[in-house]
C-alpha cells in the first residue's frame, strides 16, 4: 500500500503534463446581426415613478383614487381601485392636470377634481 501512494502521484502529474496549456477561447454563436443598430439607438428615457397614491372622497360622497408622477406633470385617475387609468397631464408643475373630460386641480389631501358626468367638487383624501 505504502508503493502505491507514489505510483499514483507520478501517474497522475504525468497524465497532467500532456495537457494543453494554451487558454480555451469558448464562444456563444454567431455575432449580433442587429449590434450596430442598438449602438445607434436614441437612449430611452424611463417614465416617471409614481410619487403619490391617494383615494379621494368627494363632496357627492363618490370615490376617485389618483396617481400622481414624480415629475409633478402627469397624474392617472380611475373610479374604482382595479379600474381603467385614465392619463392626466400638466402643461407645467403646479397647473391642473387633465384629460379625457377629467380635471383634477392640486395634488394634496384636497383637490378639486371635474369629471365628465359630474361638475368640479372638492375631494378630500
Amino acid at each position: 500500500m505504502a508503493r502505491f501512494i507514489p505510483f499514483a502521484a507520478v501517474l497522475a502529474s504525468a497524465l497532467l503534463v500532456g495537457c494543453n496549456s494554451q487558454p480555451e477561447t469558448v464562444t456563444s454563436g454567431p455575432t449580433d446581426p442587429d449590434a450596430v443598430a442598438v449602438a445607434n439607438a436614441p437612449k430611452v428615457s424611463l417614465p416617471p415613478s409614481v410619487k403619490s397614491s391617494k383615494v379621494y372622497r368627494c363632496a357627492d360622497s363618490s370615490l376617485l383614487y389618483v396617481d400622481f408622477f414624480s415629475d409633478d406633470l402627469g397624474a392617472n385617475i380611475r373610479t374604482e381601485s382595479a379600474g381603467t387609468n385614465t392619463k392626466l397631464t400638466a402643461p407645467a408643475a403646479g397647473e391642473p392636470f387633465a384629460g379625457g373630460g377629467y380635471t383634477v386641480a392640486g395634488n394634496g389631501d384636497t383637490v378639486k377634481i371635474t369629471t365628465p358626468k359630474k361638475p368640479a367638487q372638492t375631494c378630500n383624501a
